[in-house]
């Protein structure tokens, strides 16, 4: 497997040759001014939540692509009244077997808006297991119990987790969120973009 960083909540995951980009938000982010959105490859576009900060370049990476968006049912669904024709959508607790691997979705606890306002169903995480490895991204979320299941499917060869506070948990309690899924690899994610989720990276 090889992990690239957009920034944000952005990142892809090559993983049996296929690309799998996740929450894309390159257009209007300040942290991700550097990066070419038209070099992204992208074979599964998964999307956490509805919220514009996940959700910005979806369409138009996904257009450029062809790429399958992987959301909730309202949020593919939204995706799809877009002319968006590949997409697959999900819900908790449901898995599906891909060509890359296994998609598990799991609870997240945070809310869900499209940009226009529509409802974007409920947040998710994703657990991902591959011949190559297995991952979880937690998506925009706080500490929850929940996460303490997650080892009993899958051994984890890292995880992406919110650090940013505000919104979402902080490093504190992504330390005890990499303790519940039992996984000592932790990417930190969805920090400093804006003023609600300035961190101290100095602080212990």
């Amino acid at each position: 497997m090889n992990f690239t960083y957009y920034g944000h909540s952005c990142f892809k995951v090559e993983v049996k040759g296929k690309h799998l980009l996740f929450d894309p938000f390159i257009t209007g982010n300040e942290l991700a001014k550097h990066v070419d959105i038209d070099a992204i490859e992208a074979d599964y576009i998964f999307l956490s939540h509805g919220h514009a900060d996940h959700v910005a370049d979806a369409e138009s990476i996904a257009k450029r692509t062809g790429a399958t968006i992987i959301a909730a049912y309202e949020v593919a669904m939204w995706f799809a009244a877009k002319g968006i024709e590949k997409y697959h959508p999900m819900n908790h607790g449901g898995k599906w077997a891909f060509d890359f691997g296994n998609v598990k979705c799991v609870n997240a606890v945070h809310s869900s808006g499209l940009p226009d306002g529509s409802y974007g169903g409920n947040p998710m995480g994703f657990v991902v297991t591959t011949g190559e490895g297995n991952f979880y991204y937690s998506g925009d979320t706080a500490l929850t119990m929940d996460m303490q299941f997650i080892p009993a499917y899958a051994s984890l060869q890292f995880c992406v987790l919110p650090i940013g506070d505000n919104f979402t948990m902080d490093a504190t309690d992504a330390i005890t969120a990499a303790k519940m899924v039992k996984c000592n690899t932790i990417i930190g994610v969805h920090y400093d973009t804006f003023g609600f989720i300035k961190i101290d990276k100095q602080k212990r």
